[in-house]
């Protein structure tokens, strides 16, 4: 697939500005910029750049208004859209690129939450089977996941093109999922996270949000606590992932995608994370230039100091991690009781439960559940996680004394038959946090 010219349309979005950056340094194609304003296009283009770090690649960066849509697209051999989650936004654009594309160009989306499908039936009939779902993650620059959805439409050798050039070219991880509501890796990613949220909520009294971050931090195997990544997605697109999958979905884990009331109410006063400056967390700038953390208290309605809590078997666990004493580590975890470690614990359970069922439900392969939570989230991949622990303990055995409610929804012993070793080494996800003189 020889892929030289490139209309971004959407590029003033975080993922558009970063996308187009993609495609014109890993993929040396011209792209054109396409956004609603020309100056804000304009001001978006040194982001860009920015984004991957190489000035070269701004000459190849052409800005673009929505007036000239047609044109642009007229001249590109691919098309990718990244416009507002809005089906007739999204179905406008559908429209007015299906007239001017090129006959042998191809069409993609970023969309995570629109059926891929539906969108393709926007298309021309002749033009529907060149569109496909290319959902990238944020930031692309350090996180190479890409999660690639054909539809009833698509051309199967046109398909296996695309994928080798997203590989190859845009050295993307390309992973292919069924169009479902949001994929794979946010179908897992979001299943824990929110479950977190709500942890939150149900342990309020303990100190809330801060409360379960500090009980899956990097110890844990993720590279930023959960609700700490909810802040720096935004409670908007959170909501709007979880919302989705509750709305159109059905399966055991069908109510930890029910968002909380307090973060409901978060994100209906605009307090939606980093982007809007306060979200569950807010860090507050002093004249001086210090800066001070806080966290949304459930319980009062108002921000805090973030509280630095002391759990003495993370403190173990950590120890034993800086010292490279992993098998240690994940005994102490496993074998202490107390309510903290016994939270920690059934997350790291469930998240293996909920990531060998979605990939069975969603994915193409077992392995594409460790792809999408490796290089989407930079998170310990389920497979990885399941050898870290099985080298203390019997993995089938916990799940039935600490998870039974959930023993008794799914088949565990059909599911476990699909575990295979990980191509993965879980100790480099697993981070001590602590400084090593």
């Amino acid at each position: 697939m020889n892929i030289r010219t490139v209309t971004v349309i959407g590029v003033t979005g975080t993922m558009g500005a970063n996308i187009a950056g993609i495609f014109a340094s890993f993929g040396c194609a011209r792209v054109y910029c396409l956004g609603r304003s020309m100056k804000k296009v304009q001001n978006t283009i040194p982001r860009i750049v920015m984004s991957v770090k190489a000035d070269a690649i701004a000459k190849n960066l052409i800005p673009a208004d929505f007036s000239m849509l047609e044109e642009c697209v007229g001249k590109s051999d691919l098309i990718f859209e990244s416009s507002k989650e809005d089906i007739r936004v999204k179905t406008q654009i559908a429209e007015r690129v299906g007239k001017a594309m090129l006959p042998y160009a191809v069409s993609g989306t970023g969309s995570s939450g629109l059926s891929i499908t539906e969108l393709a039936r926007c298309y021309p009939q002749k033009l529907r089977s060149r569109f496909f779902g290319i959902h990238m993650f944020n930031p692309p620059y350090t996180l190479p996941l890409c999660e690639l959805t054909a539809t009833e439409y698509s051309n199967s050798a046109l398909k296996d093109e695309l994928k080798e050039y997203l590989a190859s070219v845009l050295h993307r991880t390309v992973v292919e999922v069924k169009d479902s509501p949001a994929f794979l890796g946010n179908r897992i990613g979001f299943q824990f996270i929110n479950e977190a949220l709500q942890y939150a909520e149900r342990f309020k009294d303990n100190g809330g949000i801060d409360y379960i971050d500090a009980l899956l931090g990097p110890f844990t195997g993720r590279s930023m606590p959960p609700l700490a990544t909810s802040d720096f997605v935004g409670l908007d697109v959170h909501k709007a992932i979880v919302d989705n999958i509750y709305e159109n979905t059905c399966d055991y884990a069908h109510r930890t995608f029910l968002l909380p009331g307090f973060a409901k109410g978060l994100a209906a006063d605009g307090k939606l994370g980093r982007k809007s400056g306060c979200g569950l967390y807010q860090r507050i700038h002093y004249e001086n230039g210090f800066t001070r953390d806080t966290v949304y208290d459930i319980n009062t309605g108002f921000y805090r100091d973030v509280i630095p809590y002391v759990f003495p078997f993370a403190d173990k666990m950590k120890q034993y991690l800086s010292e490279g004493d992993y098998q240690k580590a994940f005994e102490e975890l496993v074998k202490n009781h107390s309510l903290e470690a016994e939270i920690c614990l059934s997350f790291l359970l469930k998240y293996i439960i909920y990531s060998l069922y979605a990939a069975k439900e969603v994915g193409f392969s077992i392995e594409s559940a460790d792809d999408v939570m490796a290089t989407g989230f930079n998170w310990c991949p389920p497979l990885a996680m399941y050898q870290a622990l099985a080298a203390v303990a019997d993995v089938p055995g916990l799940i039935r004394e600490r998870l039974p409610q959930i023993c008794r929804e799914v088949d565990l012993t059909h599911l476990l038959a699909a575990i295979k070793p990980s191509r993965y080494d879980y100790r480099i996800y697993f981070k001590s946090g602590r400084k090593i003189r």
